[in-house]
């Protein structure tokens, strides 16, 4: 059985003060001892992910963090890496030991509410004491929910877990579609998949696989081929394919070779919608028409990956961008997990497509640079515009939004 994608996971980030109980905690959840605990604090230096099946969630990965109150140089570089953590995040439980809120606490919490992520407050060690008034008040004050629990006897974790599913973002719940309600039953669907430097040997990038399933799933034909081959499978169809999906990499031989009046759009537009950020990312496409000499443009992809000669965020897009402003840019590429903390010194940020991340990752990231004032598109749109596509590719999704 393959695993659940890393991007549809609902992502727990447990972060409290050094020796809550934090590991306790993700193992009085699970049943199971899947994170190291012990009474010398700071046990948990960097952030830890464990799988689980919590029902009637679903597989999720609990993130067990480096305490918030982390000292030292050191310290402050594990209590940094639990922050990025927060970009990832779809609810984050923090465990206090039942004393009062300290500061280190209370700038995270404020962190996280000012994140807008979904938070439940955990105060651990029942059995040994109450929690502080003054804690139960500020939860109270700001409508937070909170539960008392013991980790080591196992009291509360009943609610806690209750707690967890009320929590959980309502995007799980949604029937959300890639590109099933473009196509009917029977329709043709022409799936482009180049195979070139960039492309994983012997197998393909997640969203072609999903956009298969999906197609399938509709009672319709997918056609998977090459951007080479894709004359070739259009003229041996006795009647025109309903769509068109490419590769956004492709999409200028792809749009001149598919015929006007076949629908045509980009995986990586496709899962800008199917994660809920089309619209967003739609406002942010103008700002390339914006650039000036010396602006700074930030590349930032959600995965790490060995980089090629004609890799798309260091070498292709720089180049198009450029070669369409006519303008002198600065481009700075971040991968993984990183995100940069000086967004305010961007014009303009250019992400992929995400599909190694959750929708919450990507919201954060697109609220962070809207806080921030800085545009945000993504990869796919980005190729369009700068190649001259742009409107032909979102047609279809346009289409069913009217």
């Amino acid at each position: 059985m393959s695993p659940t994608p890393r991007g549809e996971r609902l992502i727990i980030a447990l972060l409290g003060r050094r020796n809550a109980g934090k590991s306790s905690l993700i193992n009085a959840l699970v049943g199971q001892e899947i994170a190291i605990v012990s009474e010398i604090p700071g046990t948990t230096t960097d952030p830890v992910d464990k799988h689980y099946e919590l029902l009637p969630l679903g597989p999720v990965t609990f993130y067990d963090t480096a305490g918030v109150d982390d000292i030292g140089e050191l310290g402050e570089k594990r209590v940094q890496a639990t922050r990025k953590v927060l970009y990832r995040a779809d609810i984050v439980v923090f465990v206090n030991d039942g004393s009062q809120f300290s500061e280190p606490e209370l700038n995270m919490l404020a962190r996280v509410q000012e994140m807008e992520i979904p938070l439940l407050i955990v105060f651990n060690k029942a059995d040994m004491q109450e929690a502080d008034t003054r804690n139960i008040e500020y939860c109270s004050l700001r409508n937070l929910p909170f539960v008392s629990l013991s980790a080591r006897n196992k009291s509360g974790i009943i609610e806690a877990k209750n707690a967890l599913v009320n929590l959980a973002p309502k995007h799980l719940a949604e029937d959300r579609v890639i590109l099933s309600d473009l196509i009917k039953a029977k329709s043709k669907v022409i799936l482009v998949c180049p195979i070139d430097s960039a492309a994983p040997k012997g197998r393909l990038i997640l969203p072609q696989v999903q956009a298969i399933r999906e197609v399938l799933d509709a009672d319709a034909q997918a056609i998977v081929v090459k951007e080479s081959e894709l004359k070739d499978a259009i003229s041996m169809l006795k009647d025109p394919p309903d769509l068109v999906v490419t590769d956004s990499q492709a999409i200028e031989q792809v749009d001149r070779d598919t015929p006007q009046g076949i629908e045509l759009t980009t995986f990586s537009i496709l899962f800008a919608r199917y994660k809920g950020e089309l619209d967003i990312l739609l406002t942010g496409i103008d700002q390339i028409d914006k650039l000036r000499n010396g602006d700074k443009v930030l590349i930032a992809e959600a995965c790490s990956h060995h980089v090629q000669k004609d890799d798309i965020g260091r070498v292709k897009l720089p180049k198009w961008i450029s070669d369409y402003t006519g303008k002198k840019l600065v481009f700075e590429t971040y991968a993984g997990h990183d995100f940069p903390e000086n967004l305010e010194d961007f014009a303009l940020c250019v992400h992929c497509g995400g599909c190694m991340i959750n929708v919450s990752e990507m919201n954060h990231r697109i609220v962070e640079c809207h806080r921030r004032g800085v545009p945000i598109t993504n990869y796919g749109l980005t190729i369009c515009k700068v190649l001259g596509s742009f409107e032909r590719a979102i047609a279809p999704l346009m289409r069913v939004q009217k």
